[in-house]
């Protein structure tokens, strides 16, 4: 059995689980693999792979051309990013990991505390040896806007509270009760974005979501307001809102997550001031990659003994 373990930037997975307890060939791969050719010379005569999340997409057409793949391994237990029709009808098995939520939602924060009292603005003048040339915003008595009040959205919802904020939420179906019992207002999608002074996105990435957040939606929010997303970068219209952070109509914006990743060395993002970016680092902790790697150790032993466990079907 050879083993491929996909987008390993920090060279790392190889300590977060008993790899040689597998006793087979297993190589880690550090670099992005982009289009067809690049994943086909690859990965061609691996029979498993494991896949960081959507960071390589398992299109019918690369699937199609890994003649020797029989089992594909996502972390998490969900990857949009994988065409599940094409695995089932190639016969490739698919299998999901745990993980833990934790480590977005708290990413989430560090981002608006970042925004909000310029601390990324600050650090880099202290490094120039510059004092002061800032003035930070308050969060106590604002109000916090979450686009999907699930798992993660929760998550922030519980600490936006803590630091004294008014908490509201919209998505399509999202329950007012529900929503009363977490302390957070159920609103309609103009007023979160017309009252909040910070948006925060956690919200699932789909077909009908695509493009959530658009002209439309900006053009709702305060001057002064900040919209932070580490949920998926096509949830926003990226033109949309590099063109409001040029022109001012939003303070800031603050993104994890884009529509190309990695995120191409010479795209604009990179070049506007009120554009605080990091590199999809939301799940990107100790405790999550060892839930990760560990489960995918467990997923290719179990397959190798004819009983495979999470097994993904849509």
């Amino acid at each position: 059995m050879r083993i491929a373990v996909l987008d390993d930037y920090q060279k790392a997975a190889h300590r977060f689980a008993d790899w040689d307890s597998l006793e087979a060939e297993v190589v880690f791969l550090h670099d992005h693999l982009g289009d067809i050719h690049a994943v086909t010379a690859a990965l061609e005569g691996f029979d498993v792979v494991v896949a960081m999340r959507e960071r390589t997409p398992f299109t019918a057409e690369r699937l199609e051309a890994l003649s020797a793949l029989r089992l594909l391994v996502t972390t998490g237990m969900g990857n949009a990013s994988i065409d599940m029709e094409a695995a089932r009808r190639l016969g490739i098995t698919v299998c999901g990991t745990g993980i833990l939520p934790h480590g977005t939602a708290e990413l989430t924060w560090g981002l608006i505390l970042s925004l909000t009292r310029h601390i990324h603005e600050e650090s880099a003048g202290m490094r120039q040896g510059a004092w002061q040339q800032t003035i930070g915003g308050d969060l106590a008595g604002r109000t916090l806007g979450i686009v999907g009040l699930g798992r993660l959205g929760t998550r922030v919802a519980s600490v936006g509270s803590a630091f004294g904020m008014r908490v509201v939420a919209w998505s399509t179906h999202l329950d007012p009760s529900y929503a009363a019992e977490l302390g957070v207002e159920a609103v309609d999608k103009r007023e979160l974005f017309s009252a909040s002074d910070v948006v925060t996105v956690h919200y699932k990435l789909s077909e009908r979501s695509t493009g959530l957040i658009g002209a439309e939606e900006l053009g709702w929010m305060k001057s002064t307001a900040l919209l932070v997303n580490t949920s998926r970068g096509p949830l926003v219209d990226t033109p949309a809102l590099v063109e409001a952070l040029r022109e001012g109509r939003i303070a800031g914006a603050a993104l994890d997550v884009y529509d190309s990743e990695p995120l191409p060395a010479g795209d604009v993002l990179r070049t506007l001031p009120n554009a605080l970016l990091t590199p999809h680092i939301g799940y990107v902790t100790e405790a999550t990659y060892e839930v990760f790697y560990r489960d995918a150790v467990e997923d290719i032993a179990a397959f190798r003994d004819g009983i495979p466990v999470r097994v993904l079907t849509s």
